[in-house]
């Protein structure tokens, strides 16, 4: 999406007086060569797809390694049973965030929002609203459009994969996505979504990839949640008139910097952080046993 900047898009904003979703949305239809109505009933199947990847959360599934699964209902039944410390809503973002990022590792369907390893962020914040009839399915469309363009520039400036800049570029674009989209949601402005992305980009900023056995699932479930609940706490504070202070596009051009000058061993090679760890070293070798032995003992350590 031919989208360069965060300024380039308040900027259309301002000059065709219209809002950020409808700037992305006319974005899609140009580049695209399609109509509007087409682009939006693509992002509604996309948001559907979302849903339903929630809905058909299974407990019982496990993934390759046997460490992920579970956790998800485990956090469902404590808000069932306990009165959480954060709070419903937030106790609902946390388990919807380890719901979708379990089906991930278990090979289920999900969304790649922007990555299929960040893709329980925006779900987490965007379906307890839905569930909950706090906003309509048309206005969840729309806040998906805001999400659409802020990854656009933010993959454009910088970088949204993980072998190119660190788990900053994933689970920090999904979760700048999230923030925008839930300021569009609660009625913001462009400039609070702008503040919000500069927010949630620079709490995660120098996140390191180091997934455990190269698999997607330690520390990267785990990890949605927090993307998830940094976009609640950034877009509450620039709804709130707090400031980034630091303008949102050198935010994001900082955020790429910081990913090129990540050590190689940070980036997706399963080389250091958790994954250069004693345990995740055993996790690897017991996963490359069971590769050459596949009659070997199914117990991970």
């Amino acid at each position: 999406m031919a989208l360069d900047s965060m300024q380039e898009i308040f900027d259309k904003i301002e000059a065709g007086r219209k809002p950020f979703w409808k700037v992305v949305l006319d974005t899609d239809v140009e580049e695209r060569q399609v109509t509007a109505e087409a682009s939006f009933e693509k992002m509604r199947s996309a948001w559907r797809a979302m849903l339903e990847s929630v809905d058909n959360y299974r407990s019982d599934s496990r993934s390759v390694s046997g460490l992920v699964g579970g956790d998800a209902q485990k956090m469902w039944d404590y808000g069932a049973e306990h009165e959480s410390l954060c709070g419903e809503y937030m106790q609902q973002v946390i388990a919807t965030a380890l719901c979708v990022g379990e089906s991930n590792a278990c090979m289920r369907r999900i969304v790649a929002a922007p990555t299929a390893g960040a893709c329980g962020v925006l779900p987490a914040v965007l379906v307890p609203l839905f569930r909950r009839g706090a906003v309509d399915e048309d206005a969840i469309v729309r806040a998906l459009y805001v999400a659409s363009g802020i990854g656009a520039v933010i993959g454009y400036r910088a970088c949204i994969a993980g072998a190119s800049g660190g788990c900053q570029a994933e689970i920090g674009t999904a979760s700048a996505m999230a923030a925008g989209a839930l300021v569009d949601l609660r009625g913001g402005t462009a400039d609070q979504i702008g503040q919000a992305v500069a927010m949630a980009l620079k709490n995660l900023l120098g996140l390191v990839c180091d997934p455990v056995a190269g698999l997607v699932e330690v520390p990267c479930v785990k990890r949605n949640v927090i993307g998830a609940v940094n976009a609640v706490s950034s877009a509450d504070m620039a709804l709130a008139g707090i400031l980034s202070r630091v303008p949102v596009d050198q935010v994001i051009d900082c955020m790429g910097e910081v990913g090129r000058r990540l050590p190689v061993e940070f980036r997706e090679t399963a080389l250091g952080g958790l994954a250069a760890t004693p345990f995740g070293k055993s996790v690897k070798e017991s996963m490359e046993q069971k590769r050459e032995c596949p009659c070997a003992g199914e117990e991970l350590p």
